[in-house]
């Protein structure tokens, strides 16, 4: 591959004679119909990605990027995570946790009186945390006092330093990151531990 992004390159066409000097490749996107699986002695060992690669003398290349192995006995199509449920004891007190110092938006469209409990949802990015009103098996005392420790939600934020003021003007307690990285842990009226880590936007 990185042969091919070099600024030169040299293809001997089929009689061998005077080799084609071709400049930049411009590469197109690949598609998932363009994965061939690899297959020896009749045993599954992954996909190779194909694509083509158009250069500057209008000539197709075939391309082939290998990829992880796909065990075919466990590929069910994981697509991304849908939501996580939250225990809490009291749905209103989650709620302005959760909506007025987090800053979550709930999720209309997610019926609230289809389960036989209380409940809420809550849009994190593309995902959703569920509130469920149910009584917690998890000891509410004892726990790690850094969250990172503990059985916790990680959200990716682009400001921790903001979260921070946030947490400080509301008096909510909080630790850093063990690691250095920017990242901060607290918890919910429930004791939930949930991390914040920043990403690159």
């Amino acid at each position: 591959m990185a042969a091919l992004l070099s600024p030169s390159l040299s293809i001997p066409p089929h009689n061998k004679v005077n080799p084609i000097s071709v400049g930049t490749i411009a590469a197109t996107t690949p598609s998932s119909r363009n994965f061939q699986p690899i297959v020896r002695n009749g045993r599954s060992l992954g996909y190779h990605q194909m694509t083509k690669a158009k250069m500057s003398v209008e000539a197709d290349v075939k391309v082939s990027i290998s990829v992880e192995p796909v065990d075919e006995t466990t590929d069910y199509g994981v697509v991304s995570m849908h939501h996580v449920g939250i225990l809490c004891e009291n749905l209103e007190r989650s709620l302005d946790f959760y909506q007025n110092v987090l800053g979550l938006k709930i999720n209309e469209a997610r019926p609230e009186d289809k389960l036989p409990y209380r409940g809420a949802w809550l849009w994190v990015g593309s995902e959703m945390i569920h509130l469920m009103e149910l009584p917690n098996p998890d000891p509410l005392t004892g726990r790690p006092a850094h969250g990172g420790r503990d059985r916790h939600t990680c959200i990716a934020i682009r400001d921790v330093s903001k979260l921070k003021e946030i947490l400080d003007k509301a008096g909510i307690p909080y630790t850093l990151s063990r690691s250095g990285r920017p990242a901060i842990f607290t918890r919910d009226p429930d004791a939930n531990a949930l991390e914040f880590t920043q990403v690159d936007s």
